[in-house]
């Protein structure tokens, strides 16, 4: 009887080691250090972005990762109270973020007015980008 669960267990754990080992990144960690002028997700993500006349005209909702890099900015354009929100994808070229340490707060800024965000290509979470 002990063999036959053991058996069992051995069977039914084989294919999550199989799983893990496909998609298992290198097993040797290599360490590093946070450069100083590097800027974390946690910071990013829902930061308020204005334009050069100092109006908001969205907020940085997610990061779009390709390959291990920053491919984009999800950012919600319009909507009230997260109701009515438009999303579109932006290149990490087309927003300046930087930090203000006198107000120790992180700002985005965007060269596009919010008509003009309305009007980009919209991105929808579905599909592999259902939240």
């Amino acid at each position: 009887m002990r063999k036959f669960i053991l058996a069992t267990a051995l069977i039914l754990t084989l294919p999550a080691a199989a799983l893990a080992q496909a998609t298992a990144p290198n097993p040797k960690v290599q360490p590093t250090t946070v450069p100083n002028d590097a800027i974390l997700s946690y910071d990013v993500i829902g930061l308020k972005l204005t334009n050069s006349n100092n109006e908001k005209v969205g907020e940085i909702k997610d990061l779009v990762m390709e390959n291990g890099k920053l491919d984009g900015y999800i950012v919600s354009v319009g909507g009230f109270l997260g109701m009515g929100d438009r999303y579109v994808d932006v290149t990490p070229s087309s927003v300046a973020i930087s930090y203000d340490s006198s107000n120790k707060e992180w700002k985005g800024v965007i060269n596009a007015t919010k008509d003009e965000l309305k009007s980009a290509p919209e991105f929808k979470y579905e599909g592999k980008f259902k939240h």
